[in-house]
């Protein structure tokens, strides 16, 4: 299948009422079509994976082209170069978290580029740190506890940055953290604890939601 037919086929299912639906969630609007993500998830399948394909509906600039890129790429073929251009490119937390979740998460760089993106100032280079240290917390199962007990440093250094993309993937990433097994789940309540010490209503926030969800946990 070529650019041009997928491209096609997503403007086939383009719903403005879809668009201004995903509006009031704070999804970008730019170039935006309004393709659902059931429809997004067939057309992957179907696809398959192709890495070559998958630059061209990234450089195509559509925002549920850009999904599909996630969907269809080849994390052993994506390259530091490659993320760090996607990752500049974000301007939605739905195609941030959607390509964090579906690749790069998958890729050999995952750790290394959560680290670093989440000490970055750019909202949505933030956010994909913290949305790839969430989606590591839920598929890496090899990883072991101490990995995730040195990421917690970065999540009280961004506790207080006050934007609500960057705040909620914080919240996130703890979250998930804490829901890997038992003793994630104490550790992380405890760095909560800490959180919600500092002079910021950002952290607050986050340890508070965090608290609440890990400690009504069976």
């Amino acid at each position: 299948m070529e650019i041009k037919q997928i491209l096609k086929r997503l403007k086939l299912h383009a719903s403005q009422e879809n668009v201004t639906g995903m509006a009031r969630f704070g999804i970008s609007t730019k170039n935006t079509l309004g393709v659902s993500m059931p429809i997004l998830r067939r057309m992957g399948k179907e696809i398959g994976k192709n890495h070559a394909l998958a630059l061209e509906l990234w450089q195509s600039g559509i925002h549920e082209a850009r999904i599909l890129a996630g969907l269809i790429a080849e994390p052993t073929k994506m390259t530091p170069r490659q993320m760090d251009a996607w990752v500049k490119d974000f301007d939605s937390w739905d195609v941030c978290d959607q390509v964090c979740m579906n690749l790069f998460d998958k890729t050999a760089f995952a750790w290394q580029k959560a680290k670093i993106w989440a000490g970055r100032k750019e909202e949505f280079v933030r956010r994909a740190g913290f949305a790839l240290i969430a989606s590591l917390a839920c598929h890496d199962k090899k990883a072991n506890d101490e990995k995730f007990i040195a990421l917690f440093p970065l999540m009280k250094k961004a506790a207080c940055d006050e934007r609500n993309y960057v705040k909620k993937a914080v919240n996130w990433a703890l979250r998930q953290i804490g829901k890997r097994n038992p003793a994630l789940r104490k550790e992380a309540i405890k760095a909560a604890r800490e959180i919600q010490k500092m002079n910021s209503r950002s952290a607050r926030w986050i340890a508070a939601d965090a608290i609440r969800e890990l400690r009504s946990r069976k």
